[in-house]
């Protein structure tokens, strides 16, 4: 899977797929909500391209905009326990 110019470190393929269903599951709840990415932008205060960028499941995007997008939505995330 394409790692994406804007990183330095090879990413796991777990974190990579994990990026992914991020992305797919904040598509499909920005898609429930009857709105297109231009307004998912206007309201994250990002391009329109950074929203594709994240749909898409692009690893080079801050972090910030992936949970921003992801909390608009509603979508919460939760880790599992730390296993150390």
């Amino acid at each position: 899977m394409a790692q994406g110019k804007r990183i330095s470190v090879e990413i796991s393929d777990d974190a990579l797929r994990l990026i992914t269903e991020l992305g797919a599951a904040a598509r499909q709840a920005r898609l429930k909500a009857g709105e297109g990415q231009a307004a998912a932008a206007a309201r994250l205060g990002v391009h329109v391209q950074t929203i594709g960028r994240i749909e898409s499941g692009e690893p080079g995007v801050a972090i910030g905009h992936v949970m921003g997008l992801l909390a608009l939505y509603g979508v919460a995330v939760q880790l599992p326990p730390s296993q150390a």
